[in-house]
């Protein structure tokens, strides 16, 4: 297939992505939408959310709610260990806490779980049993077991997730670690070794459950400090507890190690990119490969976006979801946490993915020099993205979609008059922005109950929307004060956030079960893409401008990216 004479850019000069308070500066997308009922511009920066329908209210939110090895060591010579998936706890001795998919089946916390009599007092307040608010020392208290006492995972969770908006994880782990050495009597060396016999599992289960759940927040030299001291305490006790110690910690430092190597894999690939650009420039034969001489199956492409997609989603921890969209907490004085706590790397590089992918689609389309090989491309794309949502994987789907939307691509009529587009509806209608993603909500609902009832990883994958998804919370999160007029903590908001991010949590550890392609890995994540600039000089080149601002348009793109006139 033959291609244009114009050369690509890297990914990286693509993709500036940053995360800050505001949702729109959550950059997922640039410009141009127009098939799709979105909205195009040529002087405002698109964003993650101007993607999407109007905004929610926060009634429409609550109506509406492992580590595996990497296929980027495909990609690169790094070696990534095998994981650790074992319980360091003996299940008997401990209070048991059900899987992330069964936490959220009833209508709030319920503290007739594992709960003492006393707890039912003491800064927290209930209503039919579900606990709505809290003063902060109260939670914190209600999160530390104690002989007869333990915490239900709900809670851990939901506290774990929403108290970094209050506090720093290492603030509130020494809270936790002060509470366990002194309430418990573990630095007294004359306490009951009956009543350390009952406590020290309980205190390990909980710290157990924060190194498994958010292991990231132990990137924190005092959190890690924190955690060692407390486990010392624990693990002189027994030789039981003191395996069990080990086995906790070798598990964290595991996927710490593999998060670290994550992360270097993706630097190299963005290195990578940026060095292809001069290559590119200097040998234009370079780029006569495309899409379809990589893979000519659209089945096989779906495949390997879903490996992509579920190896980016199982990195972000649960708390970038809330250290997105920190806020400074106005009882709190200390200036200097809050840019501390505004940790998104992985989250980001999520939303990063997503515009390679749109830009790359997008490149594919408008490079062949010929009508029939551009109207082909569509139609390859459209039949990926037609797997990608039998599969279920709807972030690759609205990726594509957006991409085949852009401006660029749009804009070629006579291409597109060659193409036999009734798929495409069907698919853009599934994914119709209008009545708040209503169809594509629908979808995700049905492809969440066949994920419950599957009987393989196959109909286990369950895939979001992502940045439909990042809205939601964000607008559950604006939708709410985090305290209460009496400055008590708003439990009841936290617990619908941490609903919706425990139902994340499930759908990202599910195992990929198809077969890799490093070739096509390869190409996916490395090959360079065009920029917007070099998209809009490609579609004119392909089809001419249609009016004096296209034409005049056109001129300059030649100038300042060819040196022509």
């Amino acid at each position: 297939m033959a291609r244009s004479w114009l050369t690509a850019t890297s990914t990286s000069q693509v993709q500036a992505i940053l995360l800050p308070q505001p949702p729109e500066q959550l950059g997922l997308q640039s410009k141009s939408h127009s098939r799709v009922g979105l909205k195009s511009s040529t002087k405002q920066k698109t964003t993650i959310f101007s993607t999407l329908a109007s905004e929610k209210s926060l009634s429409d939110c609550k109506k509406e709610q492992q580590w595996k090895p990497s296929m980027y060591s495909s990609i690169t010579p790094v070696c990534f260990p095998s994981p650790l998936i074992e319980k360091p706890i003996d299940k008997e001795s401990m209070p048991q806490t059900p899987p992330f998919s069964a936490m959220f089946d009833s209508s709030g916390y319920n503290r007739n779980l594992y709960q003492s009599a006393e707890d039912s007092c003491g800064g927290l307040y209930y209503h039919d049993n579900n606990l709505l608010s809290g003063s902060l020392e109260a939670l914190i208290q209600h999160l530390v077991p104690n002989v007869d006492y333990y915490p239900d995972r709900t809670y851990i969770f939901t506290f774990l997730l929403s108290s970094r908006l209050f506090m720093h994880p290492y603030e509130l782990m020494a809270k936790v670690c002060h509470l366990c050495v002194e309430h418990q009597r573990l630095s007294d060396p004359d306490s009951d070794k009956n009543q350390m016999r009952k406590i020290a599992p309980k205190i390990l289960q909980l710290l157990t459950e924060w190194t498994e759940t958010f292991p990231y927040d132990f990137r924190d030299e005092r959190m890690m400090r924190n955690l060692k001291d407390l486990a010392h305490r624990i693990a002189s006790g027994e030789e039981t507890y003191r395996k069990n110690v080990q086995q906790m910690m070798q598990c964290l430092i595991r996927k710490l190690a593999a998060l670290s190597q994550y992360e270097e894999v993706l630097a190299k690939i963005s290195s990578t990119s940026t060095d292809r650009l001069t290559v590119l420039k200097t040998k234009p034969q370079s780029i006569q490969r495309d899409i379809i001489t990589v893979c000519n199956d659209p089945y096989t492409l779906a495949q390997q976006l879903t490996h992509i997609e579920l190896e980016r989603l199982n990195y972000i921890g649960p708390e970038e979801f809330v250290q997105a969209f920190v806020q400074k907490d106005p009882l709190d004085n200390d200036k200097s946490c809050y840019s501390e706590r505004k940790k998104t790397r992985n989250l980001e590089a999520y939303v990063e993915w997503f515009n390679r992918l749109s830009y790359l689609v997008a490149t594919e389309i408008c490079m062949p020099v010929k009508k029939k090989h551009r109207a082909r491309m569509i139609e390859y794309f459209i039949d990926v993205a037609r797997e990608c949502f039998n599969i279920g994987n709807f972030n690759s789907l609205m990726a594509i979609i957006s991409g085949m939307n852009m401006s660029p691509v749009s804009r070629l009529k006579k291409t597109w008059a060659k193409v036999k587009t009734a798929k495409f509806d069907i698919l853009e209608h599934q994914m119709d922005p209008s009545s708040n993603f209503y169809n594509y909500r629908t979808a995700l609902r049905g492809a969440a109950q066949r994920s419950l009832t599957a009987h393989s990883s196959r109909e286990k994958i369950v895939i979001p929307f992502f940045s439909l998804l990042i809205k939601d919370i964000y607008f559950l999160n604006e939708g709410c004060a985090n305290r209460l007029p009496n400055g008590h903590v708003n439990f009841e908001k936290f617990w619908e956030l941490a609903k919706q991010v425990s139902e994340f949590m499930t759908w990202k550890q599910v195992e990929c079960p198809f077969e890799r392609d490093r070739k096509i890995l390869q190409y996916l994540l490395t090959v360079p893409v065009f920029s917007e600039d070099a998209l809009y000089l490609a579609s004119y080149e392909s089809e001419g401008p249609e009016n004096h601002i296209e034409k005049d348009r056109w001129k300059s793109l030649r100038s300042s990216l060819l040196g022509r006139v």
